[in-house]
């Protein structure tokens, strides 16, 4: 006879508890555990994968281990290749999350209509098949060799992979799936957590690659809690503004690849198309001779681009003054005028100071704050920074500017845009080679001596 436990698990953080507990130890949420059935039965059936045979492992020397370079999949997006560090690699569990609306079905589908030579099979637990039909006839992509099923019993899921025998696997999404195994709904912890687990051993037993889509939750993590990020290999978090037509996929978890790498997208009625040259789509030509714009130039990954800043201070309206930002870290904002405050003697404490990093993106490279202090200091004066001048340098706390990394790259992408001046951290220069160079390259130690070049005070 089956003996049922029923037991409380957190849903931010998987922790489970004999009993319901206000605040979780483990990670401090308030109202998050929930009541979970646990059947386990003596003569419990085990979930049949697609004709894999389970082979015992045993303890080997890692001397005795042979190597050799896997060749990935190429998914014929250029951006999506960078992100995953050079392709798809065979039996990877990459996971593929972000806000409801922002187009992670509408990548996934159209990189696998795209997979030219490879079988595939689309797994929907949210649409059914003419819903994906249409969506496909607007991406207007044809792939022969794609299946598409809507199904949500992991068991299921297995019989059609064995009938099919795909090359790759798309599941559309994890929350929706369910094995009949745990009693409880779909979408708890238990759930996503004995279904990724299987579908992960299915993945490394058989060298296929899968595709898991997840939602994520009010903070803006994956829903599910970090359990599912720590066992899939590949975590892309695809993000932008819904109000914004670019697309961001960052990559925040790889063990095949570079975890600093982000790919562009741009939404359009007929699909998301690859930007190329981010630089010139973030950067608006019309700003001559208007204060509060600065031109900063960020890396993310190997990647270069120029981005504009804008920043507007006004008097406060109320007592307390207002600390707006967009695409930029508020808190490093709030640094960032303290030091304007205190090393470069500025009063701004009693104003509203509002940031946006132009585009609808968010950046996160330390680069850009000798341009974000110059824009402030350009709305607070009401001067315009000069057209053709960008600046980059890592703002200390004591007012001095830091050396950045990959200098030769920012300047080289600044020259190709057409700048003519570039305001750089004094002790980048030590390694540069200035005669190949076309533009003209200012150093500065302080914050004080860029303001000096740049307002010409």
């Amino acid at each position: 006879m089956a003996k049922t436990k029923s037991v409380y698990i957190c849903q931010n953080c998987g922790v489970d508890s004999p009993k319901w507990i206000g605040k979780c130890p483990s990670c401090g949420e308030w109202n998050t555990y929930v009541e979970e059935i646990i059947s386990k039965e003596s003569g419990a059936p085990k979930i049949q994968m697609a004709g894999v045979e389970l082979v015992k492992q045993k303890p080997i020397l890692i001397s005795e281990v042979e190597t050799s370079e896997e060749s990935r999949y190429d998914t014929s997006s250029n951006e999506l290749n960078r992100v995953l560090g050079g392709g798809l690699v065979p039996g990877s569990l990459v996971l593929i999350g972000g806000e409801p609306g922002i187009g992670k079905s509408t990548l996934v589908l159209q990189v696998v209509l795209n997979l030219k030579g490879k079988r595939t099979l689309y797994i929907s637990g949210e649409e059914s098949v003419k819903q994906l039909k249409l969506r496909a006839e607007r991406l207007k992509f044809e792939n022969p060799d794609c299946y598409i099923v809507s199904e949500t019993s992991l068991e299921q899921i297995y019989v059609h992979i064995q009938n099919v025998q795909p090359d790759v696997v798309i599941v559309d999404s994890i929350q929706t799936v369910s094995t009949e195994m745990i009693e409880s709904s779909p979408g708890t912890v238990s759930q996503i957590r004995e279904c990724a687990a299987s579908l992960l051993k299915f993945c490394k037993t058989t060298g296929t690659p899968v595709f898991l889509i997840g939602h994520i939750n009010k903070e803006g993590t994956i829903a599910g809690p970090k359990v599912l990020e720590h066992i899939v290999d590949t975590v892309l978090q695809f993000e932008g503004d819904q109000h914004y037509m670019y697309r961001i996929l960052r990559s925040i978890k790889n063990r095949f690849g570079s975890t600093s790498e982000l790919g562009i997208f741009e939404m359009q009625q007929n699909g998301l198309r690859e930007v190329s040259n981010p630089s010139e789509l973030l950067l608006s030509q019309n700003h001559e001779g208007l204060s509060g714009v600065a031109i900063a130039s960020a890396i993310e990954g190997v990647r270069p681009f120029l981005i504009e800043t804008q920043a507007l201070v006004s008097s406060a309206a109320y007592g307390t003054p207002q600390r707006s930002s967009t695409g930029f870290d508020l808190r490093r904002l709030n640094m960032l005028l303290a030091v304007l405050e205190k090393r470069a003697g500025f009063k701004i404490a009693q104003k509203d100071v509002f940031l946006n990093i132009a585009g609808g993106i968010k950046v996160n490279d330390p680069a850009i704050d000798l341009a974000v202090i110059s824009a402030i200091l350009s709305s607070n004066v009401d001067i315009a920074i000069e057209k053709h001048v960008c600046v980059a340098g890592e703002v200390g706390l004591s007012g001095e500017i830091r050396p950045i990394n990959r200098i030769e790259q920012r300047i080289l992408e600044a020259e190709k845009l057409g700048f003519k001046k570039m305001v750089i951290p004094e002790y980048n220069l030590k390694s540069l080679n200035l005669s190949k160079l076309n533009i003209e390259l200012i150093q500065v130690k302080k914050v004080e001596e860029a303001f000096k070049v740049l307002f010409k005070r």
